[in-house]
């Protein structure tokens, strides 16, 4: 059992900055708003008009969204198009985490 505690602190703390990115309201819309816009990415100004705030809090969120590798920034010319991470591993570490939660807890009610 302590193996699987060790490797449950591992796990949570490969996906600390993912679940504090995650975790706001304000960035859930953002994550909600790119996932209409597929792999061509939207600029800040489009996240303004679909999710009716400012361009600097947008500008903020994105930046944490960036760096907990979520969302990936794009440019052409002068230009900056956001969009979701393809390679999707933080996402990935975060199903994984909750796998390993879950199990620990079906042998926890195995053992009652």
């Amino acid at each position: 059992m302590k193996d699987n505690h060790n490797e449950l602190h591992e796990q949570f703390s490969q996906s600390m900055k993912t679940i504090t990115a995650i975790g706001d309201e304000v960035r859930q819309n953002i994550i909600i708003t790119l996932l209409e816009c597929g792999c061509y990415g939207f600029r800040v100004g489009e996240i303004t008009n679909r999710t009716h705030l400012s361009r600097p809090a947008i500008s903020h969120h994105l930046k944490i969204l960036c760096n907990a590798n979520i969302v990936k920034v794009k440019k052409q010319g002068t230009m900056n198009f956001y969009f979701l991470n393809p390679d999707r591993q933080e996402i990935q570490n975060i199903y994984n985490l909750c796998g390993s939660i879950l199990e620990l807890m079906d042998k926890m009610q195995m053992q009652e």
